[in-house]
């Protein structure tokens, strides 16, 4: 399968036209690993975009990172599994940060493809419509994951201290 029909399924390039598709796949290097490969950790710099062509990927946070020593015992967390067609990495577009989380390969074979920020960002220069779709449908993206987040955080205070 061509690399822009990999992109077309994800949900970041949605409404773009075939001929940008096919721009954004120019970019893009493919990366295969297998279950238990380190994509990259929590905390790590970022400048890459990653969707995921085929298998799953864990994303982790590390709860002894931020000072609970409490929870070094209990390593990771797996807060999301993402499959085929969904994106990850994303903040990294914004502001090139630290890692927010970690991430971890949890199927074998799987494909991804990885699209470097300054080379996506050169193109949407280039082209301001295709710059245009790509940002709405990143915040549109970071929006639904912010949402998950809140939601996951209420039920924590909510029900997690009634265990």
């Amino acid at each position: 399968m061509s690399f822009a029909n990999i992109l077309k399924q994800a949900d970041i390039f949605f409404e773009l036209t075939p001929t940008q598709l096919e721009l954004i796949a120019s970019l893009c290097h493919e990366r295969r690993c297998k279950t238990g490969d380190v994509i990259f950790e929590e905390n790590a710099p970022s400048d890459e975009l990653y969707i995921i062509a085929q298998g799953e990927v864990e994303i982790q946070v590390d709860p002894s990172l931020v000072g609970d020593e409490s929870a070094r015992h209990i390593g990771p967390v797996t807060i999301a599994t993402l499959r085929r067609g969904q994106s990850f990495g994303e903040v990294a577009l914004v502001d090139q940060g630290l890692r927010s989380a970690a991430a971890r390969c949890a199927a074998h074979n799987t494909q991804l493809l990885i699209i470097p920020r300054d080379k996506l960002m050169m193109l949407c220069d280039t082209y301001p419509q295709l710059g245009y779709r790509m940002m709405r449908n990143l915040a549109a993206d970071l929006a639904l994951k912010i949402r998950n987040t809140d939601l996951r955080i209420r039920e924590e205070l909510l029900y997690g201290r009634r265990r």
